[in-house]
Order: C-alpha cells, then sequence, then structure tokens
C-alpha cells in the first residue's frame, strides 16, 4: 500500500509544476493583450520556464541520487511557488521572463525525483503501469492548467491566474516533506553496476526518440488554443474546457501504454507504434482544412503523443540501474526539454511564414525519424 501512497504524491506534486511551468500557454491570448506581443514573441515567452529546466535538469538528478528524493522534491516544490509568486507580481516583459526561468530551474527538481521514487517502489512488472499512472501527472497539470488559467486570467488578469498554480506548489511542498519517503538504498554487488551505461548507444538512442516525439507533444499543447482560437473562432474558455478533457483521455493512455508494455515484455516497440500513429494523426489535422476533420486530428496529436513518456523514462530508469537512474532521468528530461524549447518558437516562425498546414506537414517528420531510431528491444529488468 506505501508504494502507491508515494505515487500519488509524485503524481499531484509533478502535476501542481507543470501546471504552472507548462500551463502558460493557456495564458497565451491574455499574455499577448496585456505585454503587446506577437505569436512569436509569446509562444517564446511562454516556453521560457524550460530554459530553466534545461540548466538545472541534471544536477537535481544527481542530488537526487546523492541526497534522497524527499529532499530534493520538497526544495523543489518551495522553490517553484515562491518563484510563480514571484513571476505574478513582475512588471514587464524582462522580469516576468527572469521569474518564469526561475520557476523552471526549481521545477526541474521534480521530474528526475519524482520519477525515481517511484521506479524505486515498484518491481519491474509493475514498473510500466506505475510509470504510466505517474506520467499521467503531465496532462492531469495542463488539463487543470487548461481548465483554471484562462477563465482566471479573464475575471482577474494573468497575474492572479499565475498565482493559483504557484499556491498549489506551495501547499504540496508540505505534503511532500511530510510524507513522501524514499525507495529503499540498493547495495552495489559488482562494480559493474556502478559504471556509466553511456557506454553503449542504447540509451543515446532512447533520449534522441524521446525528444523527437516531445515536438508534436509540445506543438499541440502549446497552440492548440490559440489554433482554435484563430482558425475555428472558439472562445478561449470553450477552447480550454475541451482541452482540458482531452488531456484526461491522453492521461489514461499514459496508463494503458504502460500496461501494453508490462505485457509485451518491451518499452520500445509499443514506442515505435505510437511514433508512426503520431505521424498519421499530425497528417490529419493538417490537411484537415477548416473543417471539423482538423480539429480531430489535433485532438488525436494530443492523446496519442503523450503516450509514449513513460515508456521512455521507464526504459531510461532500468538500463541505468539504480546508482545513475537520477542522473540518467536528468539527461533524458533536458533532451525532451531542449526539444521543447527550441520548437515552439521554431513552429510558430514557420507558421507566421508558411501557414499551418504545411508547418504541420512537415512536422510529421519526426515522429517517422523516432519510429526508426527507436531501438526495438526487451528492456524490461533493471542491473
Amino acid at each position: 500500500m506505501r508504494r502507491w501512497w508515494i505515487l500519488a504524491i509524485a503524481v499531484a506534486a509533478q502535476a501542481a509544476v507543470t501546471s504552472l511551468a507548462y500551463g502558460l500557454p493557456f495564458l497565451l491570448p491574455q499574455l499577448r493583450a496585456a505585454l503587446g506581443l506577437s505569436l512569436t514573441e509569446g509562444g517564446t515567452l511562454v516556453v521560457v520556464p524550460v530554459l530553466g529546466v534545461l540548466v538545472a535538469l541534471i544536477a537535481w538528478g544527481a542530488a537526487a541520487d546523492r541526497f534522497g528524493e524527499r529532499i530534493v522534491m520538497a526544495i523543489g516544490m518551495a522553490g517553484t511557488g515562491l518563484a510563480g509568486l514571484g513571476a505574478a507580481a513582475a512588471s514587464g516583459v524582462v522580469g516576468l521572463g527572469a521569474w518564469l526561468v526561475v520557476t523552471g530551474i526549481f521545477s526541474a527538481s521534480i521530474s528526475s525525483a519524482s520519477g525515481r521514487a517511484v521506479l524505486g517502489w515498484f518491481e519491474a512488472s509493475e514498473r510500466g503501469l506505475a510509470m504510466g499512472i505517474r506520467q499521467t501527472c503531465t496532462p492531469i497539470g495542463v488539463g487543470f492548467a487548461a481548465l483554471v488559467l484562462p477563465p482566471a486570467a479573464q475575471a482577474w488578469g494573468y497575474r492572479w491566474a499565475l498565482v493559483i498554480p504557484a499556491a498549489l506548489c506551495l501547499v504540496l511542498a508540505v505534503v511532500v516533506a511530510l510524507w513522501l519517503m524514499d525507495p529503499p538504498r540498493a547495495t552495489a554487488r559488482r562494480v559493474e553496476e556502478t559504471r556509466s551505461p553511456y557506454r553503449t548507444i542504447t540509451l543515446w538512442r532512447v533520449h534522441t526518440a524521446s525528444a523527437l516525439l516531445v515536438a508534436p507533444q509540445f506543438i499541440s499543447s502549446t497552440f492548440a488554443l490559440t489554433y482554435l482560437v484563430a482558425e475555428h473562432g472558439w472562445s478561449p474558455v470553450t477552447a480550454g474546457a475541451v482541452l482540458a478533457v482531452v488531456q484526461l483521455f491522453g492521461a489514461a493512455g499514459r496508463i494503458g501504454a504502460g500496461v501494453w508494455s508490462d505485457r509485451v515484455g518491451s518499452r520500445m516497440r509499443p514506442m515505435r507504434i505510437i511514433a508512426l500513429a503520431v505521424a498519421a494523426a499530425l497528417a490529419v489535422w493538417a490537411f484537415g482544412g477548416s473543417t471539423w476533420v482538423a480539429v480531430v486530428g489535433l485532438v488525436a496529436v494530443m492523446i496519442i503523443s503523450v503516450t509514449d513518456n513513460g515508456l521512455a523514462f521507464t526504459a531510461t530508469a532500468e538500463l541505468a540501474g539504480p546508482f545513475w537512474a537520477g542522473r540518467a532521468l536528468g539527461i533524458q528530461n533536458t533532451g525532451q526539454n531542449l526539444m521543447a524549447f527550441a520548437i515552439a518558437p521554431v513552429f510558430a516562425a514557420v507558421v507566421t511564414a508558411v501557414d499551418w498546414p504545411l508547418a504541420l506537414a512537415l512536422t510529421a517528420a519526426l515522429p517517422l525519424i523516432a519510429a526508426v531510431v527507436t531501438p526495438v528491444q526487451r528492456l524490461v529488468s533493471t542491473r
């Protein structure tokens, strides 16, 4: 029972920081109006927390390996919440952006440490399911942001909207500090267990494929609300409510993918199939025009593109082993967030230059490459 309680705390903590660090796209219309930003400028601002995440991920992972998960997560949650309050109080684009970077730096601690905690409490036969549940934190956090932030911003402005997830992070910092328990620490039986898992190319291939698959995930989550408002005439509140429901299906998809990987004895075979499905969904979105077909394609991309994350995280930790899991998860997250940080402004610039259909069609090449790079083999048992 204890391991499920730890899993619940990990999901809640990651969902809270996700709603702040990755929920900003749902404030994009209000931010553009209040600060006078273009689509490219606004798209860049809402991914600024990712810059902070990139700077800090590997260091936080190493800290979790050395000092344990609870202390790292408690510090990270508190820092994320306080930085979010700083962002809400900041004046001007530069001040807001600086506080958002700090938000990202502290939020990075949760990704590596919470994943390490969950994997430490579950055996290999349940690990796909457990990490699938843990990975629901992203769609839950994004769904919370989609449901809450647009109406809050319309009613009180984007500043007070930022206060909501920041306060949630502070509350959960207390929960983590009081009730999260570090998993039992393994003792090395052979010196080989402590050596770097990066002596072979397999982990690098997992990281590369996973990073490529972040592109459609982040494009759809960053620009979905703006796309539905600008291209289909939806109101921001309606679009946010629909997208919040879509996130629930994405969360269910992550759990299903984890169970699938446990059943077939492979994390990577399902991941390759998911990559091909994402490419097909992008094609539907691209060529659906201004009809409901495009909306169906968008929804399919948002659901399917998030289902691989748990598979890649689980495979990364299993390949790395208990003595490198924190650092390996930090590297895994770094690759994903590097893609997330780069893809939003680049895609916004491409959409501005060539419009949505061609930009989305070009994006479909990335999951196709990911399908080729994915190292399909049995990656279930840890070292």
